[in-house]
């Protein structure tokens, strides 16, 4: 039988690796359930001059239902989901809609400006146009050279 030698975290790290993988789709924000569980989707995506989120929230009724607050480098949405018919609990057998409170914390892959933000809710689909923050054009500093 071979000598094989002792190492006491040989299984540690293992164990690490099954714990990352585990939590590596957990939000960076998880304040809120609605983020881990059953809140919803996004998918942001940029062009030259926007970064664009698209964001699935079937159920709202109302614009007031839901908030969309924007920060340089966040995008926060916040609001309710209702029910659309009153069921008496005892009545209802399955329920896996969403329905109640939700909260996202987004990070957005460049920083944009709240000016000129268009958000347009059609089928279901929240998708927001945010305009990329303009920093000052590239200029070319001529040197001196003596």
């Amino acid at each position: 039988m071979p000598l094989m030698p002792y190492e006491p975290f040989r299984y540690l790290d293992q164990f690490r690796r099954e714990f990352d993988r585990f939590f590596s789709d957990l939000p960076e924000n998880v304040s809120a359930i609605g983020e881990r569980f059953g809140g919803p989707r996004v998918d942001v995506h940029e062009t030259e001059d926007a970064v664009i989120v698209t964001c699935d929230i079937p159920g709202l009724e109302k614009k007031e239902d839901v908030k969309i607050e924007i920060e340089p480098n966040l995008l926060m949405l916040s609001g309710t989901i209702q029910h659309t018919r009153d069921v008496k609990q005892e009545q209802m057998h399955r329920q896996e809609r969403m329905v109640g409170h939700f909260k996202r914390t987004v990070s957005l892959p460049t920083s944009v400006s709240s000016e000129g933000v268009k958000a347009t809710y059609k089928n279901g689909v929240l998708e927001i146009h945010m305009p990329k923050r303009m920093n000052e054009q590239r200029k070319a500093i001529d040197i001196e050279f003596h």
